[in-house]
């Protein structure tokens, strides 16, 4: 008895048999035999992470906290990178998007954080981007969507 997988268009699925990897396929239809065959499908459009709210600390010592998002997507003609090289690519992408923010932080100031908001994304997303690259990951876009001065700031930005 064979098990029929119907992959839509933007799928595609890692087939192993007696665990060894044999290929992706899809779309289309893939039949699977129960014991000798496992399938692992993907999603290859756009996905977007939102990454927990980060305390962070500025090149100026002040401390802030960033909530931010990161779009992402598996390369087609990568995709059995983002199944053989990373156990879990999203929550790989999640921890190296943390770090990441943390190291791009801690080299600008304050004043820099909240005016160029822009450059951190760009700067977020090419280091992501370049690193996401050998699991078979495009980085496609980095979003920050609040940042929280210190309140003694945000007071004196109020007045």
């Amino acid at each position: 008895m064979a098990i029929i997988n119907f992959i839509k268009d933007y799928e595609r699925v890692a087939r192993f048999r007696l665990g060894k990897f044999e290929g992706m396929m899809g779309p289309g239809i893939v039949i699977a035999i129960p014991i000798v065959h496992s399938i692992q499908k993907i999603d290859t459009r756009i996905t977007v992470l939102d990454i927990p709210r980060q305390a962070n600390i500025t090149k100026d010592n002040a401390s802030i906290e960033i909530d931010f998002l990161v779009y992402l997507r598996v390369v087609l003609e990568d995709a059995e990178k983002a199944i053989l090289e990373v156990e879990d690519y999203t929550a790989a992408v999640v921890g190296l998007a943390t770090t990441t923010l943390r190291a791009v932080i801690g080299d600008i100031t304050l004043d820099d954080v909240l005016s160029q908001r822009d450059r951190i994304n760009e700067l977020i997303r090419t280091r992501l981007d370049g690193e996401t690259e050998r699991w078979g990951i495009k980085v496609t876009n980095v979003e920050i969507r609040e940042i929280d001065p210190p309140r003694d700031i945000q007071e004196a930005m109020n007045r």
